[in-house]
């Protein structure tokens, strides 16, 4: 049985290389982590007791309090540009000291790590290659994701976790830049939550919905759990740089684990973003914070923030 309404038929596109289609950030634009010590420190203490910088020196020690208590969940939400802006190896190092428990992205945020992975380039000029008829649709990026959510299909994998094994496997030559397959060598759960529609991959023919769809499916029931267990145990979750996907699929597993009887009494919850948005707002700050956690809303640059971030919860 089939719709009543025309389909287009995605075999009619047709791909290009990623060189062809060009990229707008390289690898060696990426930021490199370097610790705060003891300069850093006074320099973060001479800051004023209020507002952002507040926020920054209470969210660090929210982060450092989650890691020494060991059972604590430490969950980070990202959007795309977290990857764009160079800032992956931030969070890779935050990930091996153990700062992170669950990393949750969307869609375009995991394609953008593919790329550097695989490519060590990423993001497209949208407005020429609009005009080229050529947005969206590198071969090298639909290839390589469809056969690894394939491969996820097979192996009862989550989305994160296929995307991972795929990167690992294939031995690229930026692993080290990978948010993906760091996760996936550490033992972190990578969860990938994409919306049908919103993502180039969806474009070409290779794509399949069903898979995808489980995949994603999956890896909402592992972001879930994690969500339960900062419930019931307490932790930190930080939304960084999505201003939709996240914070929704945020508060659906918030409400899978209060209906599993999670209190939540026991949370420090941050949104940082360039902008102030509606859902995060609301979903990540306003209503969590009702069951007696703690807000923290940070607005200003990642590449600014996230460095800054980093150094302040190492010192």
């Amino acid at each position: 049985m089939s719709s009543r309404y025309e389909e287009i038929d995605l075999e009619r596109i047709t791909a290009v290389s990623i060189s062809e289609r060009g990229s707008t950030v390289k690898l060696e634009s990426f930021g490199d982590p370097r610790k705060g010590g003891k300069s850093f420190r006074k320099w973060l203490e001479s800051m004023p007791d209020t507002l952002a910088a507040d926020g920054i020196r209470r969210l660090s020690a929210s982060i450092r309090r989650s890691k020494s208590a060991k059972d604590r969940e430490c969950v980070w939400m990202i959007g795309a540009h977290v990857v764009k802006c160079g800032l992956s190896r931030y969070l890779i190092e935050l990930m091996k000291k153990g700062y992170v428990t669950v990393l949750a992205m969307n869609g375009a945020a995991a394609i953008h790590d593919f790329e550097i992975a695989c490519f060590g380039e990423t993001s497209e000029d949208v407005g020429a290659n609009l005009a080229a008829g050529i947005f969206g649709f590198a071969r090298e990026t639909s290839d390589g994701m469809n056969g690894a959510a394939a491969a996820g299909i097979a192996g009862g994998a989550g989305l994160g976790e296929a995307l991972g094994a795929c990167l690992r496997k294939g031995n690229h030559p930026n692993l080290s830049y990978s948010l993906l397959a760091e996760a996936h060598r550490l033992g972190i759960p990578a969860t990938v939550h994409v919306a049908i529609g919103t993502d180039i991959l969806v474009q070409h023919p290779g794509f399949d919905g069903a898979a995808w769809g489980e995949l994603t499916a999956r890896d909402f029931r592992i972001f879930a759990a994690r969500m339960e267990r900062l419930g019931r145990r307490g932790g930190v979750a930080l939304n960084i740089g999505s201003a939709v996907i996240m914070p929704e699929v945020f508060l659906k597993a918030f409400s899978v684990a209060r209906n599993l009887g999670a209190s939540f009494d026991n949370i420090t919850t941050c949104n940082l973003d360039m902008i102030r948005h509606y859902r995060p707002d609301e979903n990540v700050l306003r209503r969590p914070g009702r069951f007696g956690g703690e807000s923290i809303s940070i607005t200003g640059h990642h590449e600014i923030l996230i460095p800054l971030l980093y150094s302040a919860v190492l010192s």
